[in-house]
């Protein structure tokens, strides 16, 4: 579905990124994918390698709240693939944390890793598309984007911040021809899911009327539609994939 097309995936060495990036190379896409740092990106690379050596794929670590370290990064993915036709923003962070126990540097990790992140990566890699005529930029949102949590309130507020600059960008970047869209999960078993605390998860599990916790593939399914031509005439959406649990 994805033949000779080239794929940025941040967040890309675990998870649902890595489930995502495995998923894209399975379907004809060279990957480059980035991680925070070079011995989990090198890692992926080596998982990736041993299931099939012939999978084009390549690893980057640059700081995604550092503009300069964007387009660098950037940069060396069209020198290696000569192009780039999509982006996936899935690279963010997870809290807990009760607002009268936040601190600054928590809440300016939070915006630097899930707003800012995604901001200046869209930024950095329009150019790119509109050299061949268009592209796409995917969004990982959340389902507390939508319904929010009963406690670390960045976390949430961050992800209606994504929502928002969604579909703002489909709005905007539409005449380039590049379509823009996110995709919501539920709870997804991830490292990130395993880390909060039961008091957040049992009761949104209770919320799942298909009665499991969704899969990295789950996801990573929802991200190879929207970047194939099969969703050419979708942009500006939120698609939800957790299972029905919508309150």
């Amino acid at each position: 579905m994805l033949e000779n097309k080239v794929a940025v995936i941040t967040g890309g060495t675990r998870g649902i990124g890595f489930e995502t990036v495995r998923l894209f190379l399975k379907n004809g896409a060279r990957v480059a994918l980035f991680g925070s740092r070079e011995e989990t990106v090198n890692h992926a690379l080596s998982q990736l390698k041993e299931e099939n050596s012939h999978y084009e794929v390549m690893g980057l670590f640059p700081n995604l709240s550092n503009e300069e370290e964007i387009k660098k990064a950037f940069q060396k993915v069209y020198d290696t693939f000569g192009q780039i036709d999509i982006l996936i923003n899935n690279a963010g962070i997870s809290s807990a944390t009760p607002l009268t126990s936040y601190t600054e540097s928590e809440l300016d990790k939070i915006i630097n890793v899930n707003i800012k992140s995604v901001f200046l990566c869209s930024k950095v890699v329009v150019p790119y598309m509109k050299q061949i005529g268009g592209g796409v930029i995917l969004n990982t949102s959340s389902m507390v984007s939508i319904y929010g949590q009963p406690s670390g309130c960045m976390y949430p507020a961050s992800k209606f911040a994504v929502n928002g600059l969604t579909k703002s960008l489909a709005r905007e970047l539409a005449p380039l021809h590049i379509r823009v869209n996110a995709v919501a999960p539920g709870i997804t078993e991830t490292d990130m899911v395993s880390a909060l605390p039961k008091e957040v998860i049992e009761p949104l599990i209770k919320t799942i009327p298909m009665g499991r916790i969704g899969k990295p593939m789950d996801i990573a399914n929802a991200f190879l539609y929207l970047a194939s031509d099969m969703a050419s005439y979708v942009t500006g959406d939120i698609l939800q994939v957790d299972g029905a649990a919508r309150s």
